[in-house]
């Protein structure tokens, strides 16, 4: 193991969060860029250690405040990431959650000085990570176009009330295909997944559409995919 700069002689527990959005027809990735001269020019994914009067889904939490400046949004544990090497400081065991938000302009961004930066970044154009933590991230993709396929939680990523262009296209940019449009609609509508309300679209250079809103605010296994 690299001793250079070594803080744990035993093993120590992080989580690391990736925390998504679907903004401008892209998937985005929230990142931060670490001043540390051993990881100049990568960024990394929002976390941190585990203190040890806390419970791991109370330091995702912690983290996400402190460093995002981010709250009460949807959260997953994945998988526990643990290669001997991964951490350069040291043998760090990280714990990796999902984290999905529905608008981008709800979140304002802060971070603390240990940091040079903040920001989304499009799945398809990431700059360097740190650590391990483009692993982390292909992982998460997987895992949540397996998840979108059984359950609603696509619901997650979007307003409370949206157009069907808008739920096929973040289906669509999660999966990295496109749909078949009429195939799809008879799907949704079969599982009686959405309902439309009484309300259109405004703005924009397309014709108004009609808008729709979830059936159910709670997470439900149901085969869609």
């Amino acid at each position: 193991m690299n001793k250079l700069n070594k803080r744990f002689d035993m093993t120590a527990v992080a989580t690391d969060v990736v925390m998504l959005v679907v903004e401008d027809k892209e998937l985005k990735l929230l990142l931060i860029k670490p001043k540390h001269p051993e990881l100049a020019g990568k960024w990394a994914l929002p976390g941190g250690m585990v203190n040890p009067d806390e419970s791991v889904e109370d330091s995702v939490k912690r983290h996400l405040l402190n460093k995002a400046g981010v709250k009460d949004v949807y959260l997953e544990q994945l998988y526990a990431f643990g290669e001997v090497e991964r951490d350069p400081f040291g043998r760090v065991v990280s714990i990796a959650y999902l984290a999905l938000v529905p608008d981008s302009q709800r979140i304002k961004l802060m971070t603390t000085g240990s940091y040079e930066g903040i920001s989304w970044h499009p799945i398809s154009q990431l700059p360097e990570l740190a650590y391990d933590h483009q692993k982390i991230v292909d992982y998460s993709i997987e895992r949540l176009k397996a998840k979108i396929g059984y359950t609603n939680v696509i619901k997650e990523l979007l307003p409370e009330d949206f157009t069907f262009n808008q739920l096929m296209g973040a289906y669509e940019l999660i999966l990295g295909k496109k749909l078949d449009k009429r195939n799809f609609s008879k799907k949704i509508i079969a599982l009686k997944l959405i309902k439309p309300t009484k309300n259109k679209s405004v703005g924009g250079a397309h014709r108004p559409a009609l808008l729709y809103k979830f059936t159910s605010k709670d997470l439900k296994i149901i085969e869609i995919l």
